[in-house]
């Protein structure tokens, strides 16, 4: 895969290269690329697909010690991400962290079309069983650790109240190794997890919520129909908040809608992106 260095460390990113418009991907807590790997596969044909490794906890590479690492340094990484290459009239997906809100307002010149899939808003956060116990952990000396330890074992893993809530699908076990590998094998990796755990604020989401009717660019809200982690409540309350969005609910899908049902998913994108056109794409 290829690198790039931005302020907090070096990151790791898919590009399908490619003259289609750009799509870039963005994953959650405790995943990489390839919990896109399938809408990936779908959508390069036609659009040039980008997927930045983010530093949460299933990177490979350890971030700078002194690296802001909370949502909002998340957030502005990804905008750094998007300066460094480059990327113009980007349709910016986001999965499971809100990361992408808190650019709403403050760093979305680059965005020209918004996606939206389960994720973390408003007061959703920390979202479900799942998050009330890392949140748990981290209040906790060596609670983190010891709460990772659970995903040494597949069974642990794909119980609801862990990865296992998070789809309908039975997740395969070299995923689950995949993602947590680094996080089991690398202190560093902890270390960065830990801190997005510490310094993210639990009213990030609802105050990113106050910029988002400002944003008058299209945007599509898909939620995971089934969804326990992200209640689809909450995906209804976070469209009405955008002006010029569409709201829509993946059937056969929780929190990881582009596992459950990509093809779904990616059918709803191409026809967002369809119905609106930038200048020369049509």
């Amino acid at each position: 895969m290829p690198e790039i260095e931005l302020s907090a460390g070096t990151i790791e990113y898919q590009d399908t290269a490619g003259d289609g418009p750009t799509v870039v991907l963005a994953h959650g807590l405790g995943f990489d690329d390839s919990v896109w790997a399938d809408v990936v596969s779908a959508l390069r044909p036609d659009f040039r697909v980008l997927v930045p490794v983010l530093p949460l906890g299933s990177h490979r590479r350890p971030m700078r010690q002194d690296a802001d690492l909370s949502a909002h340094g998340i957030a502005r990484l990804l905008a750094e991400f998007l300066d460094r290459l480059d990327l113009r009239d980007v349709t910016l997906v986001q999965n499971d962290t809100g990361t992408a809100q808190l650019l709403v307002g403050v760093r979305d010149e680059r965005i020209a079309r918004l996606v939206l899939t389960s994720c973390e808003a408003l007061d959703n956060y920390p979202p479900g069983v799942q998050g009330r116990i890392l949140d748990a952990a981290r209040r906790i000396p060596g609670g983190v650790f010891l709460l990772l330890q659970s995903f040494r074992f597949p069974f642990l893993a794909r119980m609801q109240t862990s990865l296992g809530g998070m789809t309908k699908k039975r997740l395969p076990k070299e995923l689950v190794a995949r993602w947590y590998g680094p996080l089991l094998t690398n202190r560093h990796i902890r270390r960065d997890f830990t801190k997005f755990l510490r310094a993210t604020r639990k009213d990030c989401y609802l105050d990113a919520a106050r910029n988002l009717p400002e944003f008058t660019r299209p945007a599509l809200v898909a939620w995971g129909a089934e969804d326990r982690m992200m209640p689809p409540a909450t995906g209804r309350r976070l469209a009405e908040l955008l002006p010029n969005a569409r709201h829509v609910e993946i059937p056969d899908a929780r929190t990881l809608v582009q596992l459950d049902n990509p093809a779904a998913l990616t059918e709803e994108i191409r026809r967002f992106v369809k119905d609106n056109p930038l200048p020369g794409e049509g």
